[in-house]
């Protein structure tokens, strides 16, 4: 089975304005949109904490949600969005967000923060589409890269070969091909292709180190 490889672009917002505004600079260049969500609570920043609406595009919304309360999110917002990551570490029960996301025919992933182990979701892997690994502490555009999260990823597409392994934190063109190699599939980019002058270059620029 050969396992597609994606650009994701992140956007955080702080209202509407900013949010359509963000996905409309950069839906031509990709095929699915990471919206990050957070509460001010789970992290410290806030972004997309309003009733949001998404802008008619061709790409596919995953929500990656930053908040405390998983569940709650779900059932106000999942018909919005594709893809349902919630962090592993916001779960009081990681069984009943999987099931109630699965119930509202959406696909769904665990997110770990630098400081979880794989071991930790290694009893849900059978019923995810994608495990996110966050290759920064989690909140904010534009903080540095964890190298030491590389053999996370190794250890995780060794578990689980053919599983959609995404990676969120620091993705640059100095940090993608560490990232690639050592088994992600989803490359997920947030300053580095929202903040940049021309979107089709910064995109481009990622597809050609793993070779899209």
């Amino acid at each position: 089975m050969i396992i597609r490889k994606l650009i994701v672009p992140a956007i955080i917002a702080e209202n509407q304005k900013e949010l359509s505004d963000r996905i409309l600079k950069v839906k031509d260049y990709v095929e699915i949109i990471q919206l990050d969500f957070m509460d001010g609570h789970f992290v410290p920043t806030r972004s997309i904490d309003f009733d949001f609406s998404l802008p008619d595009t061709s790409c596919e919304f995953e929500a990656h949600l930053m908040v405390n309360n998983p569940e709650k999110w779900v059932l106000k917002h999942h018909m919005k969005v594709d893809m349902v990551l919630a962090h592993f570490e916001s779960c009081k029960n990681p069984q009943k967000v999987i099931d109630l996301v699965k119930k509202k025919n959406k696909r769904v992933g665990l997110v770990l923060n630098p400081e979880t182990s794989v071991q930790k979701i290694e009893g849900y892997l059978d019923l995810l589409d994608q495990v996110l690994i966050m290759t920064v502490n989690p909140g904010f555009y534009g903080s540095p890269f964890l190298p030491e999260m590389l053999d996370k990823i190794k250890e995780l597409r060794s578990k689980a070969p053919k599983l959609d392994i995404e990676v969120d934190g620091g993705v640059t063109d100095k940090t993608i091909g560490l990232v690639d190699k050592a088994g992600a599939n989803m490359f997920v980019s947030g300053s580095y292709i929202v903040k940049s002058d021309d979107v089709s270059v910064a995109v481009n620029n990622l597809k050609k180190i793993v070779g899209i």
